[in-house]
């Protein structure tokens, strides 16, 4: 026999080539898997196709792929029952790197009808060549569908290969890897059944573990996201969610369509019914899996924006190359208008679904806190998501929407108010919202903290701006009459608290805002919201925007005292003290000096 054994050398400066494709083109040597598979479906499917106009090509109905590992040989096989290559073939398709079989049948497919054409994967002509990642050599022995010949393919993927006469019963495809030594992982059965099940797992074609002479299944070979939904049941979906998102709810909405024109894709996603174990506060990416013709590429692919990671699911698209990299697929503008009708399409069904304030008040409970992140982060789709926002408020049970809110506004108020801070039932008790609640003005209440950042980024809603209270002392004299009573002359009050006070607040003035409590803190004219400063101040972040302002309510019973007194009392400066630290309590935070704080209250009750 080797006589006739024939040594050819590759094409296309095949060295320099072959050490991109095994130690550049791929991140993960685990993919030579997926792109033998991927090569395999192909033959299959071209196989069935060229059946059509002649059934003597037919395959076997029980036609499945088949990986056999042998850890004692450090070989693994796979064969496939697919077309199949000839002599010719195989010097073309693996002799010269970048020529791809597919890629020129895929050509001839031009005038087929639509229906009949199979889904190929692996038009770049190089996925074959992954093997060398993880083998030292490699044979391929192929006999072509209606011919009697086989044929056998081998290589060291050094710059040569050779062809030689071979024998194999069945039209089809063996390929043996001869494993290299630090590749020995990938003779475990249940390594590559975990491969086959991350990156195959729905590929039609039947894949098969064969070891010691038994097989067992290796996927599941349903492509779920390409059948009619008419043909997938409830409970096929919640299975196929469960799979996909390793998760045990129920998903609250599955979105399944079929994308045709301009490109074509299919898609399967779900929203979850409950939070994961893993808050998606913990991550920032979408792990949206992308397919290419049924075969898994990457869940890194960010196929949908960050502020959408809660969504689970497959795009399977028909308009992408089985690319080699992610990077590359990264780089496409077919996947950039892929991601925007996804994107568009989560959004319209988030609309869909707010019409309904009971069932969307469960999804928003969850996932609302990455929404409010979009508003903040995507200057494209802000104006959409903020219709979709829903918050607490000091008028209404429940959760209300900033279009409800600007349907209630009073005559002549012109901004949407909103108080931040660390809890909703908290701020609904605050001395902020005292005067605004005096006056009949809704207050939001943002009890999160990507609240402090994502109103001054949406600016406005509907033509109003919104508006921290903190920040809308101004506004109040617009909004309605200030309290009747008649509050004390604190003047000098007012001067002595600010001497005392001058290095921790920027100014200390009377207001008419509050109602109940004798003290309050206010953001400076041109500062940020306070709860912004606050959040800041906790990831060790400063931020400018000078100090807060003290405001005292001249009619409470507490000030009044104290402006009586204001001109004699010579422990006015420590009171001036406790009262900032009084407001500090009042919205949530610490006081100065909790030790000093709690013996000068201790020593006042005493």
């Amino acid at each position: 026999m080797s006589e006739t054994v024939e040594r050819h050398e590759f094409g296309a400066e095949v060295g320099r080539l072959l050490e991109l494709v095994v130690h550049a083109l791929y991140s993960e040597r685990e993919i030579f898997l997926r792109e033998l598979v991927a090569n395999a479906a192909d033959a299959v499917d071209r196989r069935r196709f060229e059946a059509l106009t002649d059934t003597s090509l037919a395959a076997p109905a029980e036609a499945r792929l088949r990986i056999t590992p042998d850890k004692e040989k450090g070989t693994i096989t796979i064969s496939d029952a697919g077309i199949g290559m000839s002599k010719q073939e195989l010097a073309q398709h693996l002799g010269t790197i970048a020529r791809s079989g597919t890629l020129a049948f895929a050509k001839s497919l031009t005038e087929a009808p639509a229906d009949d054409k199979p889904s190929l994967i692996g038009q770049f002509g190089v996925g074959f060549y992954s093997a060398f990642m993880v083998a030292d050599e490699v044979d391929v022995t192929s006999r072509r569908a209606g011919s009697e010949e086989a044929w056998k393919w081998s290589s060291d993927g050094k710059g040569a290969y050779t062809l030689a006469p071979a024998e194999r019963a069945d039209a089809g495809t063996d390929i043996v890897l001869w494993m290299k030594d630090d590749a020995e992982e990938f003779l475990d059965p249940w390594r590559l059944k975990s491969i086959i099940r991350k990156w195959a797992d729905h590929i039609t074609i039947p894949i098969v573990l064969v070891e010691n002479g038994e097989e067992t299944p290796a996927n599941e070979g349903t492509a779920l996201w390409r059948k009619p939904k008419s043909e997938v049941t409830p409970e096929q979906y919640t299975e196929f969610y469960r799979h996909v998102a390793h998760a045990f709810d129920e998903p609250w909405a599955t979105l399944h369509w079929r994308a045709e024109g301009a490109m074509e894709f299919s898609a399967l996603l779900f929203i979850p019914g409950e939070k994961p174990f893993m808050a998606v506060e913990d991550t920032r990416e979408s792990r949206v899996r992308l397919h290419v013709r049924r075969m898994f590429i990457t869940d890194q692919a960010e196929m949908l924006p960050n502020w959408l990671r809660f969504v689970q699911g497959v795009v399977d698209t028909e308009d992408l190359p089985l690319n080699v990299s992610r990077e590359m697929l990264q780089s496409t503008p077919v996947l950039a208008r892929i991601r925007k009708a996804v994107t568009n399409r989560v959004m319209s069904e988030l609309k869909s679904k707010a019409k309904d304030a009971e069932g969307y008040a469960k999804f928003w409970e969850n996932f609302g806190a990455a929404l409010k992140e979009g508003v903040y982060d995507d200057a494209e789709q802000r104006s959409e998501i903020a219709q979709l926002l829903r918050f607490r408020s000091s008028s209404v049970e429940g959760w209300t929407s900033l279009a409800d809110y600007v349907s209630r506004m009073k005559e002549g108020q012109e901004a949407i108010y909103f108080l931040a801070g660390d809890d909703a039932a908290r701020l609904a008790k605050s001395p902020q919202i005292e005067g605004f609640r005096a006056r009949g003005v809704e207050v939001l209440l943002l009890g999160e903290p990507i609240d402090a950042f994502w109103p001054e980024r949406l600016g406005n809603f509907d033509g109003k701006p919104i508006r921290s209270v903190t920040q809308g002392v101004a506004d109040l004299a617009k909004l309605g009459e200030a309290p009747a009573e008649e509050g004390a002359d604190v003047a000098q009050l007012l001067a002595r608290l600010k001497d005392a006070l001058k290095e921790e607040v920027s100014e200390v003035r009377a207001t008419d805002r509050l109602v109940d409590s004798a003290v309050v803190l206010s953001a400076p004219a041109h500062g940020p919201d306070l709860q912004m400063q606050r959040v800041m101040r906790r990831a060790g972040r400063s931020m400018a925007g000078g100090l807060p302002v003290l405001e005292i309510n001249p009619r409470h019973a507490l000030i009044r005292k104290l402006a009586a007194e204001a001109g004699t009392d010579t422990a006015l400066e420590d009171k001036a003290g406790l009262l900032l630290d009084l407001a500090l309590v009042q919205d949530g935070e610490p006081p100065r000096d909790p030790a000093g704080f709690a013996q000068k209250v201790a020593a006042m009750l005493a």
